[in-house]
């Protein structure tokens, strides 16, 4: 696969603005949090390589992130190199793999080295970071690469290019209002809030597509994909349950640390095992329906 000659410059871009903006002037909350109150409210051990003295925070939250990143990568992998002249499996392989990095960016800064990114030398630690939003970005694209990925499993002709154009419109006004939000700064423009809502209807429209095809033609691919968002749908439902209730807090106040977070990210590892062996079989650019066996 030939990448554009932009990608690296693009990339390069992003590198120089983490440099740039008052994004770190945001503070935490809520309540503010001191590097002091930070290391009491999440567990973290200190690692020493070489000279390098560091804290790593939140250690089970990090294995887990982690393998999210690098299970989801290799999955978008292996849609690449099985795409024959498979649209649709390009743009999983895309998706994907933005997914996987953007996983892996969000526990580098979320959890493994917050504390180092967010608190270190800080009187008050800071709300977010630039990996953070690049997270943002890296997630928002693999959503709208995803759709562009169903629009030639199960859609043709206009409806076909009404995605496309969404997907696209979607991706580059987020991104801009992210971007504005991060050199304000403004906290909600560059919130996991305001993603989930550039994202969302994303979500539902796959849903209505795939289950009104299923629905009509009784196709495997959409039978696979209506699982696929019903599955996601109750992995975001557990994680925001979870959350509301406040047992991370309860169960730390008791030595035990598991948070909303590690909810969702071994409910999206499974919902990524299930991609790769129930999904990825039948995506396939669409071809006159051939309905299910009886």
């Amino acid at each position: 696969m030939k990448y554009p000659r932009y990608i690296m410059p693009f990339f390069g871009f992003l590198l120089f603005l983490s440099g740039c903006g008052r994004l770190g002037t945001i503070p935490s909350c809520c309540p503010e949090q001191t590097p002091a109150t930070w290391l009491m409210n999440h567990p973290y051990t200190h690692v020493s390589i070489g000279s390098a003295d560091f804290v790593l925070m939140v250690p089970s939250s990090t294995t887990f992130v982690y393998l999210l990143g690098i299970v989801t990568v290799g999955i978008g992998i292996h849609f690449l190199r099985t795409r024959d002249s498979h649209a649709s499996r390009l743009w999983w392989g895309i998706s994907l793999i933005l997914w996987g990095l953007g996983a892996l960016l969000a526990g580098t800064s979320y959890q493994a080295f917050s504390y180092e990114i967010k608190c270190a030398g800080k009187i008050v630690c800071s709300w977010t970071s630039w990996l953070e939003i690049y997270y943002l970005l890296c997630t928002t694209a693999s959503v709208n690469a995803m759709i562009l990925g169903v629009a030639h499993t199960s859609t043709e002709g206009s409806v076909r290019k009404a995605l496309t154009i969404y997907a696209l419109v979607n991706t580059v006004v987020y991104s801009i209002v992210c971007l504005i939000g991060a050199f304000i700064p403004h906290r909600f423009m560059v919130s996991f809030e305001l993603m989930v809502l550039f994202t969302g209807p994303g979500f539902l429209f796959l849903f209505v597509i795939n289950l009104s095809r299923f629905v009509k033609h009784k196709t495997a691919v959409d039978r696979s994909l209506v699982i696929t968002w019903v599955f996601l749908g109750l992995v975001m439902a557990a994680y925001f349950i979870y959350f509301g209730l406040g047992i991370t807090k309860k169960l730390w106040e008791n030595g035990t640390w598991f948070s909303a977070n590690d909810v969702l990210h071994i409910g999206l590892i499974l919902w990524m095992a299930y991609i790769a062996l129930g999904v990825s079989r039948d995506i396939r650019d669409l071809k006159p329906v051939s309905p299910i066996a009886d």
